[in-house]
């Protein structure tokens, strides 16, 4: 959990943003909740000294990648940095390929605690073959620093990544609206039994706050992400954030589902042309469950626990009204729902 500067700033990131965004997440109390890694993205870095060192750009950065880092380390915090598995990065920054064991060394030296890796800009070789690289390179370290595969999910990370990394991106890169965020969220569905503790699917980064979704959906997106335990990476401007946007995001009911223990990934279980039913199991025997809709207009969904859970009563808590709706014999039924609303659920067994 954290926040990271792309889908906001993209390349108009500079250190100001870095320093404000690590003193919001203090402020807004979004660390309590578990919010801790503070991620610069692409268009940091300007190029490399006679030795090969990476730099970071003097225009935007003046102070450096370690006073960042120093920053956030000061007020509780973790810091993150992105190279590429290229000769460039994405917008024709220095990638690190050819220079993994120099970069981590030089990442490990400045305090970074969290790596994303992109796969742009290559030799042609298989991602296979270079992010292992990295991986050992950071492993050769004196600091643990979480390192986030972002090859697209062109070969099938899930397959293999979680020998090297701690997250791997299944999809394409995720855009602020409906259907791209949709159609991550089914395109990592198919890999929901490879994602556990340790290593998890990584739909991209959350887009909650940007504006190109209503209130609704950026719930959804939040339920989504939540159920199947992807990285709640936060990526809108917290300086300028809305009452409603904190709402969605430090949502501690919601939170927990992200971060529930037993840390097995949920999944699309009806997909019909009206509605979608995602599941997953918590500790302690208990289950979320998103229901949202489809089509225009209003529509009742039923809920049937034994076709679902293989159980009979249970009881029903509403997680973003944080309230108990009692318990259910069979079946619950979500009421006059309206297109891409939903309800986003805790059912439980009676013991």
């Amino acid at each position: 959990m954290g926040w990271n500067s792309w889908n906001k700033f993209q390349c108009n990131v500079n250190e100001t943003v870095i320093f404000n965004t690590i003193d919001r997440i203090v402020e807004l109390g979004l660390y309590k909740v578990g919010y801790n890694y503070v991620n610069v993205d692409d268009c940091w870095a300007s190029g490399r000294d006679d030795n090969g060192n990476i730099l970071a750009d003097p225009k935007t950065f003046p102070s450096g990648m370690k006073a960042l880092a120093d920053y956030a380390h000061k007020k509780g915090l973790l810091f993150g940095l992105y190279s590429d598995a290229g000769f460039q990065t994405c917008a024709r920054r220095p990638g690190s390929l050819g220079y993994e064991y120099k970069d981590a060394a030089t990442y490990a030296s400045w305090g970074v605690d969290y790596l994303k890796y992109d796969n742009c800009n290559t030799d042609g070789t298989i991602p296979e073959e270079r992010y292992p690289i990295m991986s050992k390179a950071l492993l050769k370290q004196k600091r643990p620093i979480f390192f986030s595969l972002c090859e697209w999910g062109v070969d099938n990370p899930a397959s293999w990544a979680a020998q090297i990394g701690n997250s791997w991106r299944t999809t394409g890169d995720i855009s602020d609206n409906w259907n791209s965020m949709i159609n991550n969220a089914i395109d990592t569905n198919w890999e929901w039994e490879k994602a556990g503790p340790g290593g998890w699917n990584d739909p991209d980064m959350l887009e909650v706050g940007n504006g190109g979704m209503n209130f609704e959906e950026y719930k959804i997106h939040m339920s989504l992400w939540c159920v199947m335990k992807a990285p709640l990476l936060i990526g809108c401007d917290l300086v300028n954030i809305t009452p409603q946007t904190l709402s969605i995001l430090n949502n501690t009911e919601a939170i927990a589902v992200n971060q529930d223990p037993l840390g097995k990934a949920g999944k699309l279980v009806k997909a019909s042309s009206q509605y979608h039913i995602w599941t997953g199991p918590l500790s302690g025997g208990s289950y979320a469950l998103v229901v949202y809709s489809l089509v225009e207009g209003r529509q009742d969904v039923q809920l049937d626990f034994l076709t679902l859970f293989d159980e009979d009563i249970m009881s029903v808590r509403d997680i973003w009204a944080y309230r108990d709706l009692g318990f259910y014999n069979r079946t619950f039924v979500v009421k006059s729902l309206g297109q891409h609303q939903s309800m986003f659920l805790k059912l439980t067994p009676r013991q």
